[in-house]
């Protein structure tokens, strides 16, 4: 049984002119039995908590940053009319701060044998599977005095997606994979170029691209046109370990390549290429390989949900070795990971060569804007400092991705919102130059 504010206000009211005119236990006992029994009779007209229904319904999956909606229907399958306050408790994350209280809290009242759906409106802060918890539900009396109270578990799960706001990129990029491709042949054969089609001879074609046997078997001259070669192989690997927790602004830098990792694939899958994923920190986090074109980005957006950094240093011996294991033969590796000095040169510089000999390797790191502000402000002494010090972290910045280089590595290092476009300009660039 609970207790209302009405029943405590009534209890003071009554209990006042007693204690001020006859102060006894008579008096007391004359003003409280009343409103005890009244009470207890409110108590039982309340309609019953433990024989009621629920379900659920609505979206089971969300972009993070967009709205779901859970509709929650309530069943009185009793005789007495349901008065209630409910409470559909999610996750402190599946809402914004500070509207909770008024997303999850609703008033409803249900007349016996009749349903109500009501509607809970989610706004998740963080990518991952959101559950939701139980429901409490709080029937009052007709007098408002005294109410049951119970919590049923209504079982019901959203998947909170990454936001992939770097689609906006997607048409540019793909109007210029369009210049690269079929669509716009050339008639030169050269490196990572693949036969397209055959087309007449029109004045001004390359005499060199003639096909002798094809004029032959028809009355008019016939030339040979080239295409970037497709169905090449791209494996992104995620570094997940304690550096990719780190977060420049608002941003981790996990999310940044997720971000990046989501535009690639969309990109290079309709390019023509086989996409495969995988993250690591000490041991494999997510794999997706021989999917096909048509569902390899809804299979690497549900691996990359749940993802979250490890904080432990990763293992740069292992993860080369699980790349080369899920590449066995020539392809594209695309590293998202650090450029700081320290991981790379510890870590991933003495096993590099393993990659970069057979396989095409390119390296993608966020970089940090307010790095990049301290090195240019001036005036005080504090921003001299702040100055000197960014200036010597983007200078040591700029030396790791200079080993890198030379040791055959494409290196991106663009901030947040710029590493996805960058990381899709230096994807089309390897193409171009046949270098997939």
């Amino acid at each position: 049984m609970t207790l209302t504010g009405r029943a405590a206000l009534l209890a003071a009211l009554g209990s006042l002119p007693v204690g001020i005119v006859a102060p006894s236990w008579t008096g007391m006992l004359a003003v409280n039995a009343p409103l005890s029994l009244a009470i207890l009779c409110d108590y039982a007209l309340a309609a019953p908590v433990r024989s009621l229904q629920f379900t659920r319904s609505g979206d089971t999956s969300v972009r993070l940053g967009d709205e779901a909606e859970v509709q929650l229907t309530v069943t009185n399958p009793s005789r007495r009319r349901l008065r209630a306050h409910l409470r559909d408790a999610w996750p402190p994350s599946s809402w914004l701060p500070g509207t909770e209280p008024a997303a999850s809290r609703h008033t409803l009242t249900v007349p016996p044998g009749e349903q109500r759906r009501l509607r809970t409106l989610l706004r998740p802060t963080r990518r991952g599977d959101r559950r939701a918890e139980q429901i409490t539900v709080r029937s009052y009396g007709p007098l408002g005095l005294a109410a049951r109270q119970g919590n049923h578990r209504v079982p019901w799960t959203i998947r909170v997606l990454p936001p992939f706001a770097s689609r906006k990129h997607l048409p540019s990029r793909l109007a210029r994979l369009r210049e690269l491709d079929g669509r716009t042949s050339v008639l030169t054969r050269g490196e990572g170029t693949e036969f397209d089609s055959l087309r007449a001879y029109v004045p001004g074609d390359d005499v060199r691209s003639i096909d002798w046997r094809a004029t032959a078997r028809q009355s008019a001259v016939a030339v040979r046109t080239w295409r970037p070669e497709r169905d090449r192989h791209v494996l992104v690997v995620l570094d997940t370990g304690r550096t990719s927790a780190g977060r420049v602004g608002d941003v981790p830098r996990l999310d940044a390549a997720m971000d990046a990792t989501l535009l690639l694939t969309a990109l290079a899958t309709r390019a023509g290429d086989r996409v495969a994923l995988l993250a690591y920190s000490r041991r494999v986090r997510a794999r997706v390989q021989g999917r096909g074109a048509g569902e390899v980005l809804s299979a690497v957006v549900d691996a990359l949900t749940p993802l979250e950094p490890e904080l432990v240093e990763t293992d740069a011996r292992g993860l080369i070795a699980a790349a080369l294991a899920d590449a066995p033969r020539r392809s594209l590796i695309v590293l998202l990971t650090t450029l700081d000095a320290a991981p790379v040169e510890e870590g991933l510089l003495p096993v590099l060569s393993q990659l970069t000999q057979r396989h095409t390797v390119l390296l993608a790191a966020v970089s940090d804007p307010h790095v990049e502000e301290m090195a240019r402000v001036r005036g005080t002494v504090d921003a001299i400092y702040e100055a000197a010090a960014g200036a010597e972290a983007e200078a040591r910045r700029r030396r790791t991705a200079e080993q890198l280089r030379r040791h055959g590595v494409v290196v991106v290092d663009a901030p947040p919102d710029s590493l996805a476009p960058a990381l899709a300009d230096a994807y089309l660039a390897l193409k171009a130059a046949g270098r997939l």
